[in-house]
């Protein structure tokens, strides 16, 4: 008798512990409640400062990291004098959660308090940014980590989420405000009557006219690789010279999160003396591949695993496409390390097969221009 007591006892306090650990799984999974305000804040980029737009008091805002599977609430309390909205850029959720004024929902006024609520079903990385006018290339942008239920197909010793953006002395109304008045108000690299001298010289007359004349009718020029040009490049909000450092120890497997939060460049990430093994693009995993570089476009994630073995800095550089400019953090051992500064790379210039206009090579003999006889 006493056995089967045991036994029946045992077999109670094993169910109450399923049951206890079945509850706390479901609590977890629904306990995901963050609050989020939207301030006026100051950009300093170490090159200049201005007034812009963040979250929590500070740009980029704070780095959400969620589990998939669990409901998240998220509470954002509009702290500007003009009205705002949250988008949460690549995540799945249900349209009216999806933070497009106008389209799944009004947008939050000055002063008010809105509540997202929402399933999390993916893993990866993501971010967050406003979808109101100008207010994300001011600074309203943050990142999403989303760690996965299933262990992930790599493996990796830390991790740091690497945030790129570009960011403008003129604030965004005022850009577009002057490429409204004139397309190429902020194009550097106009060319100049040396230019054409230069290619009269090399390409006769005849065809630097025709050449003119092509992209004049375009509206464009050869230099229009990048539309506005004097950003600088921020790492986690940090320009060139403010050094952000990711710490590792030599022989680690560091995880870089790498996102491109920019309003319009992209970028060639390089980290010269390091391999980069991408896993990871736009919060799905890849078959991974090694690269020495890879470009990132606007919106774009990538994860990457590096393994610096050497007790030294690194360098993180990446350059926009049109080379005007560019972002720089480190990896070392400890701070206060820098790593050497890579050479800066010429921009290329467009050419007509770029823009669609370049023919040669084609084969027209089965396109049907034979006319039908009369």
């Amino acid at each position: 008798m006493t056995n089967i007591s045991s036994f029946l006892v045992g077999r109670g306090c094993r169910f109450v512990a399923l049951m206890l650990i079945a509850l706390l799984a479901s609590a977890s999974a629904s306990a995901g409640i963050y609050k989020l305000t939207v301030d006026p804040v100051q950009i300093d980029t170490g090159g200049f400062t201005r007034t812009g737009i963040g979250y929590n008091g500070k740009t980029p805002g704070p780095v959400l990291r969620f589990a998939e599977g669990e409901e998240v609430t998220i509470e954002v309390t509009n702290n500007l004098n003009e009205s705002t909205s949250i988008h949460w850029h690549g995540l799945v959720l249900p349209f009216e959660q999806d933070g497009v004024p106008g389209i799944s929902y009004p947008g939050i006024a000055p002063g008010e308090t809105f509540t997202y609520r929402f399933p999390i079903k993916q893993s990866g990385t993501y971010w967050f940014h406003s979808h109101s006018g100008f207010q994300e290339p001011d600074g309203a942008y943050g990142a999403i980590v989303i760690e996965p239920q299933q262990r992930e197909p790599f493996r990796y010793d830390r991790e740091y989420v690497v945030q790129l953006t570009d960011t403008h002395p003129h604030a965004g109304h005022r850009v577009f405000r002057n490429l409204k008045m004139m397309p190429d108000y902020y194009n550097r690299k106009q060319r100049t009557a040396r230019d054409f001298f230069r290619d009269v010289q090399e390409q006769g007359l005849a065809a630097t006219l025709a050449d003119r004349s092509a992209w004049g009718d375009m509206r464009m020029m050869p230099t229009d690789i990048e539309d506005v040009q004097g950003f600088t490049g921020l790492i986690n909000g940090k320009g060139p010279e403010q050094n952000w450092t990711g710490l590792f120890s030599p022989g680690e497997r560091v995880r870089l999160r790498i996102i491109n939060s920019s309003a319009m460049t992209y970028f060639d990430v390089r980290i010269p003396g390091l391999e980069m093994l991408v896993v990871q693009a736009d919060g799905n995993n890849v078959q991974p591949v090694k690269v020495d570089e890879l470009r990132i476009a606007v919106a774009e994630t990538y994860d990457v695993i590096v393994r610096p073995t050497e007790e030294r800095a690194y360098t993180i550089f990446a350059e926009s496409m049109g080379r005007s400019g560019y972002a720089r953090g480190t990896l070392a051992p400890r701070q206060g390390m820098r790593g050497e500064m890579p050479e800066r790379r010429q921009a290329g210039l467009l050419t007509m097969a770029d823009m669609g206009m370049s023919h040669e090579g084609m084969d027209h003999a089965a396109m049907g221009h034979a006319m039908p006889a009369p």
